[in-house]
């Protein structure tokens, strides 16, 4: 009997994304990592010292949240961007497309191998982040379902963008220029708490604010804003990128041509 789900291309697909991460582990894992621990060593031991308490929470640790969620957002992007434009680039796709697998199968195979990757390193960056500095997490169920989420969401963003994408300059530009700004800028290093009024108004405008927000809260029971709020942008932001995605598919852009 035939299965309404095929399940072996999933896992075809699933598979090859993950031993590509296997063949550059120094460039996918250890790279994101090390970059990492320099932020927790310059930002967190050296001027965090300086720095006293917000609200409660030690500056080291205050910035632990931000940090994972900065290589969060680059990383579900880059690795999920790479891995459908790749085979766009020298023309696998179509052996893809023309095989007995549906759309919804093809995103899992990509999106899904890319999310995974990038909360294997969220963890990984979790654990080391405790050689640095004392870290508790109030509300854990929390703090995996927005680490979750936002791999996805993200990852989706990617896969979007791997597909609009028709030069490796413009996959690397939209991470690079307006993702990591963005995340900078998004409470990473601060709460918004401390910004006039103005410029407290102004970082509402930032998604990733929300996003930032709602995982710190996860950690140490702060919000910039209001993690209902928090949590709605994020299924949001979700609940886009998987409409566009649709609409990719069901039109044939940049796929067919």
């Amino acid at each position: 009997m035939k299965l309404p789900f095929n399940f072996y291309a999933v896992r075809a697909i699933y598979v090859y994304e993950m031993s590509r991460t296997r063949r550059t582990l120094l460039q996918s894992v250890v790279s994101p990592v090390i970059s990492t621990s320099l932020y927790f060593i310059v930002f967190g031991s050296a001027i965090g010292t300086r720095i006293t308490q917000i609200e409660g929470v030690t500056y080291g640790a205050f910035i632990v949240p931000g940090l994972i969620m900065l290589m969060l957002l680059t990383q579900s992007t880059m690795n999920a961007s790479f891995g459908i434009y790749f085979p766009r680039f020298v023309g696998t796709i179509y052996e893809v497309l023309s095989a007995p697998v549906s759309p919804l199968e093809i995103v899992l195979g990509y999106v899904g191998a890319a999310a995974v990757k990038s909360i294997i390193l969220g963890v990984i960056i979790m654990a080391t982040s405790w050689l640095f500095v004392p870290i508790h997490i109030i509300h854990p169920f929390w703090m995996v379902a927005f680490l979750v989420l936002t791999s996805l969401a993200f990852s989706l963003f990617g896969f979007i963008l791997g597909l609009w994408a028709d030069s490796f300059e413009k996959l690397q530009a939209v991470p690079l220029l307006i993702i990591t700004p963005l995340t900078f800028l998004g409470g990473t290093f601060y709460s918004t708490s401390v910004l006039p009024p103005p410029w407290r108004t102004a970082v509402l405008f930032n998604p990733l604010v929300y996003l930032i927000s709602g995982f710190r809260w996860s950690f140490f029971g702060i919000a910039d804003v209001n993690v209902g709020l928090s949590l709605a942008a994020t299924l949001a932001f979700l609940a886009i990128c998987m409409a566009i995605v649709w609409w990719f598919f069901k039109t044939g852009y940049r796929l067919k041509n």
